[in-house]
C-alpha cells in the first residue's frame, strides 16, 4: 500500500537528537533534553526549550536526559520525546505513519536494541530499524565500504564512542565504549570542584570544554576564562580563572579511555586490512571530535593519517537516511548486515 508519510532517520543521541526526513535533509536539531511536571507527569517542553531549564527549574518541574550512555535510560520519557520530534517534523500524517531508522551504539545488548525500537513504534513508527553507528557514521561521512578494503571510523558523540573497521558493507570489528563528551564534562566538574572548591553545573562545564578545551596542549593557545558557581566552603556565589592547560588536565583520563579503544580495535583489526588503514587512515565523526586537537592526539598515538568528516555532528543522521535510500536494493532486513527491522 502506498504511504504518504516520508522515510525518517534519527540520530537518537544523549547529547542531541537529529532528525533525517528523506528529500529534506536533517530538518531537526536539538538537545535530548525533556522538562516534566513530577505531579502530574505532564510533559512541559522538550529539547532546547527544556535544556534552558537545566539546574533552573522549580521543585515540581524536573529537566531529564532519557538517554544516558547511548541508551535508553528512562523509556516512557524517551518515547514521548521522539513521539514529539515526530510530530514537529511533520513525518506523521493523518493516518499515515512513518519508517523511521534509529542509531544505536556498537555492540549494544538485545534488551537495549528492542527497547529502542519498541519506543519508536510507540512513538508513531510504521516500521522501526535501526542500524549501528558507525556504519551511519561510514555512511554519512561519504566513505565507500562496499569494496574489499578496510575503512575506519571513530564515531565520539555525547554518551559513547564507537570504534569500528568496515569492508565489504559490513563490521570486521568493532568497540563500545561508554566515553563521550558527557564524561569529558563530568571529569571537568570533578576537577574544579577538588582544585578551586567550586560547584559549577553541566552546561558551565560544557561551555568551558567547547570555548577553550583541547585534546592536545602543544599546539593550543594558551587562554583562560572566567566561570562562576557556588562556593564549597561559603555556600556563596564565586568566579574564578580556569586555563586551557587544566581543561585538559582534567579531561586527560577519559582522553586515554578514547585512544586506548582506538588502539585495541585496530590491534584485532586483520593484517589485509591494516595494510589499508595506512594509506587511507581514520576518519573522525560525532560532536566529540571537535574538541580541538582531537585529530592531532589520534595521530600522534596511532601513527596513522586522522582526518575531521565534513559535517561531523551530521554523520550519524546523514548515514540513517542513506541507509534507508538502500532499503529498496538491499536484501530482507532481517538477513541484512546493515539494519534490523521490527514490524
Amino acid at each position: 500500500m502506498f504511504n504518504f508519510a516520508p522515510d525518517i532517520g534519527v540520530d537518537l543521541g544523549t547529547a542531541s537528537v537529529l532528525v533525517y526526513v528523506k528529500g529534506r535533509g536533517i530538518v531537526l536539531r536539538e538537545p535530548s533534553v525533556v522538562a516534566i511536571n513530577k505531579d502530574s507527569g505532564q510533559v512541559i517542553a522538550v529539547g532546547t526549550e527544556a535544556r534552558r531549564m537545566l539546574g533552573r527549574t522549580p521543585g515540581n518541574i524536573v529537566a531529564i536526559r532519557p538517554m544516558r550512555d547511548g541508551v535508553i535510560a528512562d523509556f516512557d520519557v524517551t518515547e514521548k520525546m521522539l513521539r514529539y520530534f515526530i510530530n514537529k517534523v511533520g513525518a506523521r500524517r493523518f493516518l499515515f505513519r512513518p519508517r523511521v531508522m534509529v542509531c544505536i551504539p556498537a555492540q549494544v545488548t538485545g534488551v537495549e536494541e528492542r527497547a529502542v525500537r519498541q519506543a519508536a513504534m510507540q512513538a508513531g513508527a510504521r516500521q522501526a530499524h535501526v542500524i549501528e553507528e558507525p556504519m551511519a557514521a561510514a555512511l554519512g561521512a561519504g566513505m565507500d565500504i562496499s569494496q574489499a578494503s578496510g575503512s575506519m571510523v571513530v564515531d565520539i558523540g555525547g554518551g559513547t564512542t564507537d570504534v569500528a573497521v568496515l569492508a565489504l558493507g559490513g563490521i570486521v570489528c568493532s568497540l563500545s565504549l561508554k566515553v563521550g563528551g558527557d564524561k569529558f564534562d563530568d571529569a571537568i566538574v570533578r576537577y574544579v570542584r577538588r582544585e578551586f572548591n567550586l560547584l559549577i553545573g553541566e552546561r558551565t562545564a560544557e561551555e568551558l570544554k567547547i570555548e577553550i578545551g583541547t585534546a592536545y596542549p602543544r599546539r593550543a593557545e594558551e587562554r583562560s576564562v572566567a566561570i562562576r558557581g557556588r562556593d564549597v566552603m561559603s555556600g556563596l556565589p564565586k568566579a574564578v580563572e580556569v586555563s586551557t592547560t587544566q581543561v585538559w588536565e582534567a579531561i586527560i583520563e577519559p582522553l586515554h579511555l578514547v585512544v586506548g579503544a582506538v588502539k585495541e580495535v585496530l590491534e584485532r583489526t586483520p593484517p589485509e586490512l591494516s595494510a589499508d588503514l595506512v594509506d587511507k587512515g581514520i576518519i573522525l565523526t560525532g560532536g566529540g571530535s571537535l574538541l580541538n586537537g582531537m585529530d592531532r592526539l589520534l595521530s600522534e598515538e596511532t601513527k596513522l593519517p586522522v582526518v575531521l568528516a565534513d559535517d561531523p555532528i551530521s554523520c550519524v543522521a546523514m548515514g540513517t537516511g542513506r541507509a534507508l535510500s538502500l532499503m529498496n536494493y538491499l536484501p530482507r532486513p532481517k538477513k541484512d548486515k546493515l539494519f534490523r527491522r521490527v514490524v
